[in-house]
């Protein structure tokens, strides 16, 4: 009785694979053709994948929810700092930990009118814990630490004040910090924060005299103040400033109250799980 055409294929193919795997590990390849190599064994695994599910009586199911995955993770952690109660930045006292936290206004200044009491964060960060940190005493007061900056550096400009200002703080168990971090930033595309590329340089430390020829960040051509940053020219004009802000608050989804920033969280992991993004090779979606 003749073979089935497909199980022949099959036969054929598995020794043709067989065929070029030999061939491939005794070649003396160049980068080029190595990386052409590479992904056609890239190509060749992904349609024997979906040609496995295809042809696979019993589906997979919608979702897979694997707790232990890192971008997950980040979404826990931000969410748990949402949870907390917003302080006003202006009154923190020292305590130990490190981890994310968020920073709202809540003033008057029409640059930030359309954040301003509302569940945007005008910047969000992290506080690495020290190298080995494994209890919350270790971690130090690393948290704590870079608010009070924040807090000083506020402090010391024009066009803002301190009592304007609102914070979220979490303490977190270390190396969990950085994918929350970043989940925010994803989120939020907080105004403040380097990523969003408009009105960054609030972290940014006083220049030494060897470097004075540095560009003014926006934050500082906004906010004038601290001395250091005086000397520096503008790289834009306050009104270039202003408009990118308007322009980026335009077209930026603003969360009004927490169930909105939380609906977000729940949509962020139904599709964070969903495995027709993993099993076809597509990022998880952080934001």
């Amino acid at each position: 009785m003749a073979r089935r055409p497909e199980l022949r294929s099959a036969d054929e193919t598995a020794a043709l694979l067989d065929q070029f795997t030999a061939l491939v590990r005794d070649a003396e390849m160049t980068g080029p053709s190595r990386k052409k190599v590479l992904a056609a064994i890239s190509a060749m695994r992904d349609n024997l994948d979906r040609l496995e599910r295809d042809i696979d009586p019993v589906t997979l199911p919608d979702a897979f929810f694997d707790p232990s995955e890192p971008r997950l993770i980040g979404h826990f952690v931000a969410l748990a700092l949402i949870s907390q109660d917003r302080r006003p930045l202006g009154e923190i006292k020292p305590f130990y930990g490190a981890g994310v936290y968020a920073i709202y206004y809540t003033g008057a200044d029409l640059v930030y009118g359309p954040i301003s009491r509302r569940e945007t964060p005008i910047y969000v960060g992290k506080a690495d814990p020290p190298v080995g940190a494994a209890t919350l005493l270790e971690q130090e007061t690393k948290l704590y630490g870079r608010l009070n900056e924040h807090r000083k550096n506020i402090d010391k400009v024009a066009g803002i004040e301190i009592e304007d200002f609102e914070c979220r703080a979490l303490a977190v168990q270390s190396g969990y910090q950085a994918a929350a971090e970043s989940h925010l930033i994803n989120l939020f595309k907080p105004i403040w924060n380097n990523e969003t590329k408009i009105l960054f340089g609030i972290g940014k430390h006083g220049d030494a005299a060897t470097t004075r020829a540095n560009n003014k960040s926006p934050w500082d051509t906004l906010h004038p103040g601290r001395a250091w940053a005086e000397g520096n020219p503008e790289a834009k004009s306050v009104d270039e400033i202003k408009a990118e802000v308007a322009q980026h608050f335009a077209t930026t989804t603003i969360f009004d109250e927490t169930r909105d920033v939380f609906a977000a969280f729940a949509d962020g992991i139904k599709r964070a799980d969903r495995l027709d993004d993993e099993m076809t090779g597509g990022a998880l979606d952080e934001g």
